[in-house]
């Protein structure tokens, strides 16, 4: 009989799950989006009880759709979007507060604080601003990262501090929410806990003295494990306090499989994207774009502005460090055309629209709404549309929202680069925007490389399939994943080089007219 791995894939916007076969093709896949709250101006949330409702869902729907028998599925991996943050009751098993979603920038102030703070350190020379906890956790201080989130809502929340301090909360990004409710352990894996500003790249451990800075006890934090292990086993009667799963729900379908495989979305997406060789790279073009760059077994300092962030670490083998460009607005820009403006009536759209015309009409759209992350990290950006005349029309801002995408990635490409002293030959890319042709056209004419999608686009989910089932002997090893990765389509540069100079340089240009707005 046939066997397959399941994955959780909860992103920014919906929650999946997909089956996959031993050769890492799709068998079936269910999807539910869940509601983006904004109660203030830069505040972004979500119901952590709703998208445990969806997960359970998503996992009877794939099932249904699959028609393969529970019992033929060996191992569940869990992806997610990894920086957003959620404290629960330990008892009751009900978030004390929504989940602060990873684009919201309500801690500008503590930032801030910490940024004027100097750090305690052994030698006497003492460091403070933006770097001040860089050489530990390779990130920048900025609004992006889980500990900031963890102390306004400690210090915000009637009573949370105090109920911290007698262990009765506990903390995790969406991946621990997850699995303790599918298993009841308490866990995150290494590349999970390196986005929240509080583990130590080298020890792999929670920091005490970045813990003592931030007020954050160490008892509500999940304990660290690998990328690639079994945390546990589905226990439906796991509805731990106020979380019961439905009684007909995917979970009585999937008792006893044991969940073996955690990793943040962009590392899930560098390892389904089999990126096990130092120096490869993907570029995955989602909610935001996320570039990661395989650096090997030692982290690397970046002096270009990039994060130094784990890949993964599978079992008890080394772990694998990676240099990472995070951009906070690419495909969520094309929602926001589509929801707040009206512009397309579906994301799909925005190709037809941006075909309508040959250019952008000589404007540039900087999508800075939560600030501008790599390689600039200032919180303070808010975003512009430069260059306006009564010429440009709708067909200019879709093009011009498309071609913003392309040129951040570039931005990253470039530190990247700079950081690493590798000249990368192409890009290997996934995510949903990779099937728009005009995007991934103009991606590789201002890159001039080649820009290449795989023949399976679900590369995040794919990740952490593959995770889980290393963890249990389904896959032998990675040079076995190594063989299922094959080349869907390229595209080839075609732009010549004085456009290419010309049109970045007119971006650089708008980029700077977004900086300082926020005082």
């Amino acid at each position: 009989m046939p066997k397959y791995i399941g994955a959780i894939d909860q992103g920014t916007t919906s929650t999946r799950f997909i089956i996959f076969d031993h050769d890492g093709n799709v068998v079936a896949l269910d999807q539910k989006e869940h509601q983006q709250i904004y109660p203030k101006a830069g505040w972004v949330e979500h119901d952590a009880l709703e998208i445990w409702k969806n997960t359970q869902e998503v996992i009877q729907g794939a099932l249904s759709k699959s028609r393969i028998g529970s019992s033929e599925i060996v191992a569940i991996g869990v992806t997610n979007q990894r920086e957003t943050t959620l404290v629960w009751d330990k008892n009751t098993g009900k978030p004390i507060y929504n989940a602060i979603v990873w684009q919201d920038t309500r801690t500008d102030v503590i930032i801030k604080k910490l940024g004027k703070q100097k750090a305690e350190c052994r030698k006497r020379s003492a460091v403070s601003g933006q770097d001040r906890f860089r050489t530990k956790t390779g990130l920048p201080l900025a609004t992006y990262f889980s500990g900031p989130k963890i102390k306004w809502i400690l210090e915000n929340v009637k009573g949370a501090k105090q109920k911290a301090k007698k262990g009765e909360l506990l903390f995790g990004n969406i991946d621990t929410w997850l699995i303790w409710n599918l298993t009841g352990e308490h866990i995150t894996d290494v590349t999970n806990a390196s986005r929240t500003m509080l583990m130590n790249l080298k020890t792999l451990d929670w920091d005490d003295e970045i813990l003592k800075v931030m007020g954050i006890p160490k008892n509500i934090l999940p304990k660290i494990k690998s990328s690639s292990e079994i945390y546990g086993y589905v226990n439906s009667k796991n509805a731990l306090g106020g979380v019961p799963a439905a009684e007909d729900g995917g979970l009585s379908l999937l008792k006893d499989i044991p969940v073996a495989g955690d990793l943040g979305d962009q590392q899930a997406a560098l390892f389904g994207q089999t990126c096990f060789k130092t120096g490869e790279a993907k570029n995955t073009y989602g909610t935001g774009c996320f570039m990661l760059l395989n650096t090997g077994e030692k982290p690397v300092q970046s002096k270009a502005g990039l994060l130094t962030t784990l890949g993964y670490k599978i079992g008890n083998k080394k772990a694998v460090y990676a240099l990472e460009g995070s951009i906070a607005i690419t495909g969520a820009l094309i929602q926001w055309l589509r929801d707040n403006l009206s512009l397309i009536q579906a994301s799909p759209e925005i190709e037809a629209l941006a075909k309508s015309v040959e250019d952008s009409g000589g404007i540039y759209f900087v999508p800075a709404f939560s600030g501008l992350y790599a390689p600039y990290w200032k919180s303070d950006a808010r975003g512009v549309i430069v260059g306006l005349t009564r010429y440009v029309n709708k067909g200019h801002i879709a093009r011009a929202s498309l071609e913003a995408t392309a040129y951040q990635t570039r931005e990253v490409l470039d530190a990247m680069e700079k950081d690493s002293g590798v000249k990368l030959r192409a890009l290997k890319v996934d995510g949903d925007m990779v099937f728009n042709e005009l995007l991934m056209q103009f991606q590789s004419d201002i890159l001039n490389v080649p820009v290449v999608r795989p023949k399976v686009a679900e590369t995040t989910s794919l990740g952490a399939a593959y995770a889980a089932g290393l963890a249990v002997g389904f896959w032998k090893d990675t040079d076995e994943l190594k063989k299922n990765w094959g080349r869907d389509k390229e595209w080839t540069p075609k732009m010549d080089s004085k456009r290419r100079q010309g049109l970045y340089s007119g971006w650089k240009k708008a980029v700077t007219r977004t900086f300082d707005w926020v005082e």
